[in-house]
């Protein structure tokens, strides 16, 4: 087995072959081995240290990071850096086998092909009382990169046992004019299955079922039997089924987390400040089955704080019934998130607990966590306080009837509170968003589209609600209880986990410089960005031809929010501390959080745990992970209802706008939609066409014309796969002239062509 090696011992060991040497500058080749067997020691603070580097060294060291960055040879997430094609330190595994000496063999369950084949991780038996993972097992671990060049790339060892695989086949049963059965796969890129009528396990055609492949057959297709029916895909909720099982998304509560439910007591006022006469409300869509925040506004009352005011946000106090280590908590881990498709919700916490107890009902006791804060006629906040109560809901709105109230057109249940609760509120809010237009968060207003189903669970129509000043204000809200939160938790110096999004990386800076060079616009070099230099790009070509396309590119540079202990700041909202507090029903991160501040301010004996602690950083890349499977599961979702909806329209024309280019061909969306289909390149026309990555454009090398990201466009619907998702289009509209369209493409740097690319359906291109 490779041998596993210590970060502390090897920038030791660095350290002392430096001082054998006397005076010594590390080589590139150094400073990558060292970042590869050291993961824990790959920031550049650290790296300096163990090259023993000061003064002017380390502005060289910096400029040789970046460098190695730019080159693609580097990339950094928070700030550590890695070989690009690495491992994270903390990974989630598949272990596919054993080896000779029966120890356990993993591959990542999530790859890179252009980082070449996955890498192989043995992994060592836990000690003690360990998960016990066996072969088929999804686990989360920490890597070490090894010190050999055998077929070993990576140790590990298993920190948690995720969720058993198999090698399942998902697919929906099909019975053919002949009589034989065959499964169609849900995946494009899985063939199709035979099943002989004895190995259907009572499943009936157009059922949604899991198969095991039994035989690859000399010739022909090969064999299957069913394992379980999961659906039927003429039945209501049938397509998010697909999404769940093939995201392995758990949806079905074990008998003792139901049971735990089911047994918990409504808490009392004991231990409790009592808020109930305070008139806070909740403010949420007009479907919402739950309700988990609430807030109110006053003037301040302080003489010494003219024109500011005082903003109270209640949080639900899930902490209060969901506690450390019981069944409750350890599936509310499980799935991390609560997840969200047009047809149902899969909850994160049973039904007794988001939906009843910690549903912030009206006129109903509910124990709340509430912040309390006091902000300046400017908007900054001078001070906040966090409080544990009984709270009672004056009032359940939704966005369009609150907002309705205060444009002048109240009903019954605004009426009443129209003066004393509604307009506070929205003065409050004035006051609060001053303080964001100082802070300059990034501005991307993207318009969100909503599904409306039938009764049958297909498609009705494809909407974007109107973004009201009332989703303004409890978005403004809720930032400010998180921005509290984070402050309080290390102002006390207690542990927690961060929201945090990174500033773009240098590789997308300078991706993006080059993309606004083609339009003649700028970008300053350095790794200090801020929010307000994009939006100073986004003002730039507000109401131009161009608009959307630097809107789409701009996006598409920013870094993903993750979880993490370690605080980076939350670079889109331009904030230097942020943690996720007021929405502990559906996030387990909150949950964390509410804990957090229990233990810190001792509002009680439920709070977060020394062991809990100890496994910040792996709940972090846990949680991260789930919230990532879950927004996967959701786009599917809608991929695969949109392309039912248009199965029948094959032929139609449609205006669509160009989501993404490659050098394979576009990505098209159509606005009304929200769908994305695929145009082969081989079917652009006579042209020979070049992929320009630096302009997101397509170019003819004879006419010089092309397609570029964001393009209007008209196509035509030519193939459509619904269970997959996908759709193929073929371009009906013609190439125009471009900027750079001149340049000689067969020399240039990054550029790549093709005219014979395979015309298969494609689905939404995961960006």
């Amino acid at each position: 087995m490779a041998r596993r090696i210590s970060g502390k011992n090897k920038a030791a060991s660095v350290r002392k072959a430096i001082a054998a040497k006397g005076d010594f500058k590390p080589t590139r080749e150094d400073i990558l081995k060292f970042i590869t067997e050291n993961p824990d020691l790959s920031g550049k603070r650290e790296i300096a240290k163990a090259f023993s580097l000061k003064g002017d060294d380390r502005v060289w060291l910096k400029d040789l990071l970046r460098d190695l960055q730019d080159e693609g040879l580097l990339t950094k997430e928070r700030k550590r850096l890695s070989r690009a094609g690495a491992l994270p330190h903390v990974s989630v595994l598949d272990i596919y086998s054993r080896d000779r000496d029966g120890g356990l063999l993993a591959r990542p369950s999530e790859w890179n092909d252009k980082f070449g084949d996955a890498p192989v991780v043995s992994l060592s038996a836990p000690r003690g009382k360990g998960p016990a993972a066996g072969v088929g097992d999804r686990v989360l671990a920490k890597t070490f990169a090894t010190d050999g060049d055998g077929a070993i790339s990576y140790t590990g060892k298993v920190i948690k046992l995720l969720a058993k695989r198999t090698d399942a086949t998902l697919g929906v049963l099909r019975k053919l004019d002949d009589g034989s059965f065959r499964i169609e796969p849900v995946e494009r890129r899985q063939a199709e299955l035979v099943v002989d009528s004895d190995a259907l396990n009572n499943a009936k055609p157009g059922d949604l079922v899991e198969v095991e492949q039994v035989s690859a057959g000399s010739y022909g297709l090969p064999r299957g039997k069913v394992l379980q029916v999961l659906g039927s895909l003429s039945s209501e909720k049938a397509v998010s089924m697909i999404a769940i099982h093939a995201h392995e998304i758990p949806h079905i509560f074990p008998a003792e987390v139901l049971a735990e439910a089911e047994a918990i007591k409504h808490a009392t006022l004991a231990g409790r400040e009592d808020f109930r006469e305070l008139p806070l409300i909740t403010i949420d869509p007009a479907d919402a089955k739950d309700h988990d925040d609430a807030v109110h506004a006053e003037p301040d009352p302080d003489e010494k704080n003219p024109g500011g005011v005082i903003a109270t946000v209640a949080i639900a106090d899930v902490s209060a019934y969901v506690r450390t280590g019981t069944a409750l908590d350890r599936e509310a881990l499980k799935r991390g998130n609560s997840v969200y498709f047009p047809d149902r919700v899969v909850p994160m916490l049973p039904e007794r607990i988001s939906n009843d107890l910690c549903s912030l009902k009206e006129k109903v006791d509910r124990p709340a966590l509430a912040v309390r804060m006091t902000f300046s006629a400017d908007g900054r906040k001078i001070r906040h306080s966090f409080h544990r109560i009984m709270m009672r809901s004056w009032a359940k709105l939704s966005y369009v009837q609150a907002q309705a109230a205060i444009d002048g057109k109240p009903d019954d249940a605004t009426g009443p509170i129209l003066d004393t609760v509604l307009k506070p509120l929205w003065d409050a809010y004035e006051v609060l968003k001053r303080g964001r237009d100082a802070r300059q968060p990034l501005e991307l207003d993207l318009p969100e589209r909503k599904i409306l189903l039938k009764p049958d669970g297909t498609v009705e129509q494809v909407v974007v609600p109107e973004r009201l000043d009332a989703h303004k204000l409890i978005e403004e809200f809720m930032i400010q209880a998180n921005v509290a939160a984070a402050e309080t938790l290390e102002a006390k110096k207690q542990s927690l986990v961060y929201r945090v999004h990174d500033a773009p990386s240098m590789a997308k800076q300078e991706s993006l410089r080059e993309f606004l060079a083609t339009l003649g616009m700028s970008l300053s070099r350095g790794a200090a960005m801020k929010p307000s230099q994009f939006n100073g790009i986004l003002a730039q070509v507000r109401g131009e031809d161009n608009e959307g396309l630097v809107n789409e590119v701009v996006l598409r540079s920013q870094s993903q929010a993750i979880y993490s202990p370690e605080n980076l700041g939350h670079f889109g909202l331009n904030l230097r501390r942020y943690a996720h507090f007021t929405s502990p029903i559906r996030r387990y991160a909150d949950l964390i959080v509410h804990r957090a501040l229990i233990s810190a301010l001792g509002l009680g004996k439920d709070g977060i745990t020394k062991a809990e602690e100890d496994r910040l950083e792996e709940i972090g890349e846990l949680i991260s992970m789930t919230e990532r499977r879950a927004m996967a599961a959701e786009r599917d979702t809608v991929d695969r209802l949109i392309a039912a909806f248009l199965a029948e329209q094959v032929d139609s024309t449609f205006e669509a706008r160009i989501s993404g280019v490659t050098k394979s061909g576009l990505f098209v969306q159509l606005p009304q939609y929200g769908a994305d289909g695929f145009i082969p390149i081989s079917t652009l026309g006579d042209d020979y066409y070049h992929f320009d990555e630096a302009a997101r454009a397509l170019f003819g090398e004879r006419s010089g014309k092309g397609f570029q990201l964001a393009d209007q466009v008209e196509v035509r619907l030519v193939e459509v796969a619904p269970l997959a998702g996908a759709m193929r289009f073929e371009m009906l509209s013609e190439a125009k002239p471009l900027p750079g369209s001149k340049k000689s493409f067969h020399k240039s740097k990054g550029r790549s062509s093709s005219r014979s690319r395979a015309s298969q359906p494609r689905g939404r291109s995961r960006r």
